[in-house]
């Protein structure tokens, strides 16, 4: 079907031509005046008049309202002038950093909410001692997040499979144990007893390693020590591990507990390992992931300070 030129040019993207027009634009918004705007640009009025018009015509919409004496912004404008001056703001801080080579600005980081909580956060006065001109900015979901979108630079997932579009790098390896209170233990006749699992509330993480995993943690373990665990089997499921774990800390049931964000918890004895000779291994591991494009230096050394936390030896 034929469509009109015109119509055509106002489904393109933007493009470099358009850049200067853009540029036009964001004066002539910062000033809400185009005779502003002229000054500071050292072109006539009627010049950024006839740029705003082309740049207009070319998006198909309003960027400035006109009337007798002065412009507003359009609430298609409005979100214009946000985007550019977000992407002005980002590309002077991308050119300090180059031109410095320093280990300086801000560093944004994801991670799964429980290593976040229970092992990251704890560790990161030491970080900042150490490089005290990077800001971090960290950010927890259980979802795998756009890098590009979210303006993340690096994140930490725990998973079997890490993600095949990103640079991965191995963190740390872990392990499952049931933990539960000493008060809990005590009530249900726990250590050493295995069996009584079945007059126990099981406390899991329903995403452990996906938004399905439900009580894949209890079941994987309960196979792998043929421990019997009740078809009935009660049970209270959260989205994430640390939460289970608060849950047990305070006498709900007994929590399958990852050992790395445990672990300050079972030397306080606030959980205890009621079968402690039942660790098991899991399949699944701590990632570290970045775009492989962006090799910088902060992200680089974040990478190896993690690293360092984690007693992880490799380069």
């Amino acid at each position: 079907m034929f469509e009109h030129p015109k119509y055509i040019a106002r489904n393109k993207l933007l493009n470099g031509y358009q850049l200067s027009k853009l540029y036009t634009f964001e004066v002539a918004a910062r000033h809400e005046s185009f005779a502003l705007a002229a000054e500071e640009l050292s072109i006539s009025p009627s010049a950024v008049s006839h740029r705003i018009n082309q740049l207009e015509e070319e998006l198909g919409f309003k960027l400035f309202q006109r009337f007798h004496r002065r412009i507003a912004l359009t609430p298609e404008g409005e979100r214009v002038f946000w985007a550019l001056k977000s992407s002005l703001s980002y590309l002077n801080q991308e050119i300090l950093e180059i031109k410095s080579q320093e280990l300086s600005g801000t560093l944004t980081v994801y991670s799964r909410p429980s290593i976040a909580q229970c092992w990251l956060v704890p560790k990161l006065a030491d970080f900042a001692k150490q490089y005290p001109a990077i800001s971090l900015n960290i950010l927890t979901g259980n979802e795998m997040v756009n890098f590009n979108g979210a303006g993340i630079d690096l994140a930490i997932y725990f998973d079997d499979k890490p993600p095949e579009t990103l640079s991965c790098q191995h963190l740390m390896n872990e392990s499952m144990i049931p933990v539960c209170s000493p008060e809990y233990a005590k009530q249900h006749d726990l250590v050493g007893n295995p069996f009584n699992l079945r007059q126990s509330t099981l406390l899991h993480d329903r995403q452990a390693w996906s938004y399905d995993s439900n009580e894949s943690e209890w079941h994987s373990w309960a196979r792998n020590f043929n421990v019997d665990i009740a078809e009935d089997q009660r049970s209270m499921g959260f989205d994430r591990s640390d939460l289970a774990v608060i849950a047990a800390m305070n006498h709900v049931g007994i929590a399958m507990g990852r050992k790395n964000l445990v672990n300050k918890r079972l030397e306080s004895k606030e959980l205890i390992a009621p079968f402690p000779e039942f660790e098991m291994q899991c399949e699944q591991r701590y990632y570290i992931s970045t775009l492989s494009e962006r090799q910088w230096p902060k992200i680089n050394a974040f990478i190896q300070w993690l690293k360092t936390m984690a007693g992880n030896t490799e380069g």
